[in-house]
């Protein structure tokens, strides 16, 4: 059952040599209401702009059929009789593949013209039982798609590429009819071999870089790499404010003490009454890494302590728009960031009794209170990096 285990989904990309914008696509998304997560990547035909834009047309479509139809005999032919064809080689405009995952645990994956996709179990390549489909009617009548089913376990991993990574190096001395997926499946199995907790992202960013390597270093079409990484989920927990009654204030310093992961805690009358709890000093830091918020502070046992809402402010900011190629600071925030991507399962803990500070009328309008905020870091979460979010109220 997928519900022991969390399903971690990471993409990496590099333009053709001279492009501004790839024509690769890769999209995923969790569907929360279904517990269901459905990813695409999708090749565009040639490069730049006009490829980009076929392979978003292909991936959108492909993406919203798979969440609309269960059976997936009929996606295939509704995406394929809706494709453009190009009028001179005669075929389509973009290729796909479709990764849907659903909450019983059963994968089922369609492809169509893309690299077959990998699937390692730890090191080792699995190859499960694929079945043709066969397009009888339409413009594209006579193609075929494959496709295939299977219950995943964990440390399983689903590696899709565009033939950006297969074929790269193609027509050099060591790769003379291209890098080609055989090659592909023992340099993944190496990485594996290698840290067998390598995340999704590292994987297909040094899949990647080997691809590009092969090009040397000057790609010759776009390259796309995306894994999907089965494997135990990683904890966080985040507590902001201080329970509405203070006699609750044990009770929280105690689940904060007994969490089994990683713990935050924002706001400094949230740090006061843990550290005065659990019998604990509180070390102030006073070198400001970001001039926008107040450092840090140090609590033995708690991984990070930052003030509260200002900083829990600037984490939705930066999560709007940050993305694999952002590098992030030094600052409270910033490494708020980096350990909310870093884990899977986020708990909040959201105290209720109301700061006094943020009721002055001459404090900005869009200093929220913490409930508002935490609420748009938990949609930006789930709906974008796939985390599952989880509230209590205290």
């Amino acid at each position: 059952m997928r519900e022991n285990f969390f399903t971690e989904v990471n993409s990496h990309q590099r333009n053709h040599d001279g492009e501004r914008i790839c024509g690769d696509v890769f999209i995923y998304r969790y569907i929360k209401e279904e517990d269901r997560i459905i990813a695409v990547l999708s090749d565009g035909m040639g490069h730049g702009v006009k490829a980009n834009v076929l392979a978003t047309l292909t991936s959108t479509m492909a993406l919203n059929f798979t969440r609309e139809h269960k059976d997936i005999d009929r996606i295939a032919e509704v995406i394929m009789n809706t494709l453009p064809v190009c009028n001179i080689r005669k075929i389509s405009y973009s290729t796909f593949t479709i990764v849907d995952i659903e909450p019983a645990g059963k994968v089922s994956i369609l492809e169509y013209d893309n690299p077959p996709a990998v699937i390692l179990r730890g090191k080792e390549m699995i190859e499960p039982e694929w079945m043709t489909v066969r397009l009888e009617t339409g413009k594209h009548a006579g193609k075929t798609l494959r496709k295939c089913s299977f219950i995943p376990e964990k440390e399983d991993r689903i590696i899709l590429c565009s033939d950006g990574v297969t074929q790269s190096g193609m027509g050099s001395d060591d790769y003379p009819f291209g890098w080609e997926r055989e090659n592909l499946i023992k340099y993944a199995s190496g990485l594996v071999s290698g840290d067998r907790s390598v995340s999704a992202q590292a994987l297909a960013g040094k899949i990647v870089a080997m691809a590009h390597k092969n090009d040397g270093y000057k790609a010759k079409d776009d390259i796309s790499c995306a894994v999907i990484y089965f494997r135990d989920p990683r904890p966080l927990l985040i507590s902001t404010g201080p329970p509405y009654e203070k006699e609750k204030d044990p009770v929280l310093a105690s689940k904060i003490k007994d969490y089994k992961g990683k713990v935050i805690i924002c706001g400094g009358t949230t740090a006061d009454l843990v550290a005065r709890e659990l019998g604990r000093s509180i070390t102030d830091n006073l070198v400001f890494e970001d001039p926008e918020l107040p450092p840090e502070s140090f609590i033995q046992g708690i991984d990070l302590v930052t003030e509260g809402i200002l900083t829990l402010q600037k984490v939705n900011e930066i999560l709007k728009t940050y993305n694999n190629s952002v590098r992030l600071g030094k600052g409270p925030a910033d490494k708020i960031v980096r350990m909310l991507m870093e884990s899977d399962e986020i708990h909040f803990i959201i105290g209720t009794r109301i700061n006094i500070a943020h009721q002055d009328p001459t404090l900005p309008v869009d200093l929220e209170i913490r409930r508002t905020v935490v609420k748009r870091i938990a949609r930006l979460l789930e709906e974008k990096w796939l985390k599952k979010v989880t509230f209590e109220y205290i």
